[in-house]
């Protein structure tokens, strides 16, 4: 076949491939002359922000990351953490926005299978997913759309793979009008001596590609990410990636089968920028030159350039370094899986990565460089004005009580998701103990009794409002979930979700939200153990709301004493813990009831944090508690809804006279849970809680088919749940939002 005629480089092209005028001319400085049109391309996908981050580096080291419970941090696939009897958890949380957004069920559905061979990639076997979804405004023309394809996307590959999504969040925003957020979370065990790190040793080793075969689908995926939207968006549609949950599922089990024989030295999933981001950075990890022969990758298209085998990000692929004297033993094991095994290239001494097809040398370029000498920006910055705090006592009480609760159960924010994860298959394995609905899931190791506590979350309006108090808020919030089912919390993965750096105001958010995540993960001993950031979110000029997702692992020792939000009976005494201060500012109340939205969000107080939760877990270790739920989004009012809905049993509470009564019921004050407990149990309770420096109070009985708030009206348990659990499933079906 004759050799494909190369573009000759210009500043212009270079710029068409997302590097600006001072990036090209490093690039003229590292290579001394000027780049083949394959060296563009592979410059383009390693110094763009999804690979890079460029703009972001800097401010990550700010992050704590490690702990004695810490294997290996950011830097790897994913992380590691122990959790003891011999067992590690591996887990990361990664972006797929932009291609969900231009194809909903192929971009949701690549999302989750890459960010589930990040996991097997480090020898764990998956054992749950989770997902944090954004989505614009309910009466947006695409948001139905995009809804459906997205969960449609992400049940369809979880379900055909074989792994229960276990949790995640939903809310739907103007903000994320043009730029959807869909971010993916998989966590999996292994022996926690048996981890598998992309570093490549040894020189005149074998580099090996495993999988599916390479077309042209997703090429420059990772640099359609790393850019903002204009109007087009639906003509980077080819950049979006096509997956196949049951290849996905063979090269599982190929990868695990032939880690047990030690015939791995490195192994690296291709991911963003494909086989170009896989091969660089093994070698360079293991400070090695690679030489790839692209004539060896099995193909699924005719004519494939150097350029677009380099670039694409065909699903379902791995590069391994082998033992030599094992290849053979390799090769039976992945032949016998159905998938494909190619022997593509070496390892070298000469730290520099060069690339032949049709017997030319179409890359040769040095490889410690490509990625450490990639630009590293500390971008201009500004915060926007603080904005003022909200009196409760400044509010107008626009609703009756009942009212307001049952509007917020029935907004967008607050109603039921039922319609989302019912979708997906949240029992395959059998070990899921709590399933999506509570605070956090619960899964179970193996036989137990020992289990994990998982989360994925952010408020994202507290981060507009106040990116460092939301940063240390988003924290926090994952901290007491895991901490209200009964956990040890023990690490969070992140995906910082903004705008476009290069605006002051934008990279002021993504700096904001970055210290005030650092200052609680320093101040609760939970550590950022991997991560991802996705900038460039935005559509002609609008950017998103700064939005940083956490996700947080906790570690149950004994499932069978996990809590859950559930009221168990009547006659159960209500406890509140934690200050009460009836702050509105950013409350879901304000907004929804009131209209007001700019005000300060509430005050993140992490030493209560701590306080206030190994307080409440050591309810739960010796079981003085039968329900507990962390008050967040709508304040007491709606947690304590929840608490009956999940039970079908009702509640009377009162109402202290010291506070005005909507502050109380549905202020957003942090630091703070709600548990009930057998009959006489509030005082000892109350006792416990004051030697330990914790506000606690009793403030009702559980009982009844209804829940009655001070002297308002009681609110039937079946009004509540009709307006909570049918305003996704009649949006979803077309009725107006």
């Amino acid at each position: 076949m004759p050799a494909t005629i190369e573009p000759q480089v210009t500043e212009e092209l270079a710029a068409a491939h997302g590097l600006k005028p001072d990036e090209y001319q490093r690039l003229l400085a590292l290579t001394g002359r000027a780049p083949t049109f394959t060296e563009l391309g592979i410059f383009s996908a390693m110094w763009n922000e999804h690979c890079s981050y460029k703009s972001s580096k800097i401010h990550l080291r700010k992050l704590p990351t490690k702990a004695p419970w810490v294997i290996q941090g950011p830097g790897e696939n994913a992380g590691v953490i122990d959790i003891g009897d011999g067992l590690a958890c591996v887990f990361k949380m990664e972006s797929h926005n932009h291609p969900s957004f231009i194809e909903p069920f192929q971009g949701a559905a690549t999302g989750v299978g890459g960010i589930l061979r990040d996991v097997f990639t480090m020898g764990a076997r998956p054992v749950a997913c989770l997902n944090l979804l954004r989505f614009g405004a309910p009466d947006h023309p695409r948001t139905r759309h995009l809804v459906g394809g997205v969960v449609a996307g992400i049940g369809a590959y979880g379900n055909s793979f074989g792994v229960p999504t276990v949790g995640g969040s939903v809310n739907f925003d103007a903000g994320y009008d043009g730029n959807i957020l869909v971010n993916a979370m998989a966590v999996g065990i292994a022996k926690k001596d048996e981890i598998f790190y992309a570093k490549a040793k040894g020189i005149g080793n074998k580099i090996v590609y495993l999988g599916s075969k390479t077309g042209r689908d997703g090429i420059h995926g990772a640099t359609m990410a790393s850019a903002a939207f204009e109007a087009d968006a639906e003509a980077k549609r080819p950049a979006v990636q096509v997956g196949d949950p049951f290849t996905e599922k063979l090269l599982l089990e190929a990868c695990l089968e032939l880690m047990q024989t030690g015939a791995v030295i490195a192994i690296q999933d291709m991911g963003a920028a494909g086989l170009t981001c896989s091969a660089i950075e093994m070698g360079a990890k293991g400070d090695l030159g690679i030489e790839l022969d692209l004539d060896c990758v099995p193909c699924r298209e005719m004519g494939m350039s150097a350029y677009e085998m380099l670039l694409s990000e065909s699903q379902e692929r791995m590069l391994m370094v082998l033992d030599p004297a094992k290849e053979k033993e390799a090769e039976a094991i992945f032949r016998k899986w159905g998938l494909d095994y190619a022997v593509v290239g070496t390892t070298t001494g000469t730290l520099r990565f060069v690339v032949k097809h049709r017997a030319m040398v179409k890359a040769d370029l040095p490889i410690k460089e490509l990625g450490d000498a990639a630009p590293v920006y500390d971008r201009p910055h500004c915060s926007l004005p603080k904005m003022p705090p909200l009196d409760a006592a400044s509010v107008p009480t626009r609703l009756p009580h009942a009212h307001a609760l049952l509007r917020l159960l029935a907004s967008p924010d607050l109603c039921s998701k039922r319609w989302v994860y019912e979708q997906y298959d949240h029992l395959i394995l059998g070990n899921t103990v709590q399933p999506p609905g509570g605070d956090a899931a619960v899964i179970r190791i193996g036989e137990g009794p020992k289990g994990l506590a998982l989360t994925a979350d952010v408020t994202q309006r507290y981060c507009k409002a106040d990116p460092f108090e939301g940063g240390k808020q988003a924290v926090a919030e994952a901290w007491r979930n895991l901490t209200a089912v009964g956990a040890m919390p023990r690490a969070i993965t992140d995906n910082l979700n903004f705008g476009n750096p290069e605006k002051p105001e934008i990279m002021g958010e993504v700096i904001g939200c970055i210290e005030g995540i650092a200052e609680a993960c320093r101040a609760l001993d939970f550590p950022a153990v991997s991560g991802n950031v996705s900038l460039y979110n935005e559509t002609s000029g609008a950017g998103i709301p700064p939005t940083p997702a956490i996700g947080g692992v906790g570690v149950v020792e004994d499932v069978s004493r996990a809590a859950s939000l559930a009221f168990k009976q009547p006659g159960e005494q209500i406890v509140l813990i934690g200050e009460t201060g009836g702050y509105l500012g950013q409350s879901l109340y304000a907004r929804e009831i009131c209209g007001i939205g700019e005000s300060a969000p509430p005050r993140v107080d992490l030493a209560a944090e701590r306080r206030n939760g190994d307080f409440v877990r050591s309810l739960i270790e010796q079981q003085k508690v039968t329900a507990v739920h962390d008050i967040s989004d709508g304040g007491l009012a709606v947690a304590l809804a929840e608490m009956a809905l999940a039970g079908g049993i009702g509640a009377s509470i009162a109402i202290p006279e010291d506070l005005p009564e909507h502050g109380f019921l549905f202020g957003e004050d942090q630091a703070r849970y709600l548990l009930t407990a057998p009959p006489g149990q509030a005082d000892e309770i109350h006792s416990s809680a004051g030697a330990a420096g914790v506000s606690s109070q009793f403030i009702g009985t559980t009982g009844g088919d209804s829940l009655t708030l001070g002297r308002t009206p009681a609110i039937l348990l079946v009004d509540l749940a009709c307006g909570h659990e049918d305003w996704l499933p009649r949006f979803m079906a077309g009725a107006n939002p």
